[in-house]
């Protein structure tokens, strides 16, 4: 089997190659899925000319049967419920309020761990391009949809470099547009298709932000400084 990719930075811009043929990107914001999307998105946001930042989903699990997802949290103080999995399961408002207690403390924990003392980058009225670094199932990039609607944006577009072909059609189903670059047949899982696949650390995660961040920062000033030359 031939791997698509070298890493997930070689990734990222083959992906940044075909998103200007899905849809126009006007105003655009990068969100990526930590860890694994970031370095996927930051080429994807050097490419627009666009801020990265990150969108964490936690999952609510059933109080008895934690693989159950009852309904996820996200970065902004969105939260999506499953109403079905709450009232089959004859779930008290103690039992929910339990767990939720638990996955915002470890949410805020890596929002501070990833972005620092840096405020989100507000995304209403904006276009958010929703990037990981591919998607097997999909669920968690279908939560990270759902949340971020309740955000305003413009339009998602959800951007990953490989993924199956059905878990594509159901999150064409829930997103603006899809960006994909390879659907490969069996798919097997995420990994294989790259060469270098190594986890990465809440440090590594935090000092792409921190690039992007100062490239913007810089990128603002420059008009500026060219006009007091």
């Amino acid at each position: 089997m031939k791997q698509l990719f070298l890493d997930r930075r070689e990734a990222g811009r083959k992906l940044a190659g075909i998103l200007a043929k899905v849809a126009p990107i006007p105003d655009a914001v990068v969100l990526a899925l930590p860890r694994g999307g970031v370095p996927v998105g930051l080429e994807v946001a050097r490419a627009l000319g666009a801020p990265l930042d990150v969108v964490i989903v936690r999952k609510l699990g059933h109080p008895w049967q934690p693989e159950l997802a009852m309904g996820a949290i996200a970065s902004g103080g969105v939260r999506v419920m499953n109403p079905e999995v709450v009232a089959a399961g004859d779930i008290s408002e103690a039992d929910i309020a339990a767990v939720l207690a638990r996955e915002t403390r470890e949410l805020e924990r890596r929002e501070r761990a990833y972005r620092g003392d840096r405020p989100p980058v507000p995304v209403q009225g904006r276009t958010v391009v929703l990037v990981d670094d591919g998607v097997a199932t999909g669920s968690t990039m279908l939560a990270a949809v759902r949340a971020l609607r309740s955000l305003g944006p413009a339009s998602i577009i959800v951007a990953v470099p490989v993924a199956p072909a059905d878990t594509l059609s159901r999150l064409r189903g829930e997103a603006d547009a899809v960006a994909c670059v390879a659907t490969p047949e069996p798919f097997l899982g995420i990994g294989l298709w790259y060469q270098r696949f190594s986890q990465l650390s809440d440090a590594e995660v935090h000092e792409l932000l921190d690039a992007r961040a100062g490239e913007m920062a810089r990128s603002a000033r420059a008009p500026f400084d060219s006009a007091n030359v």
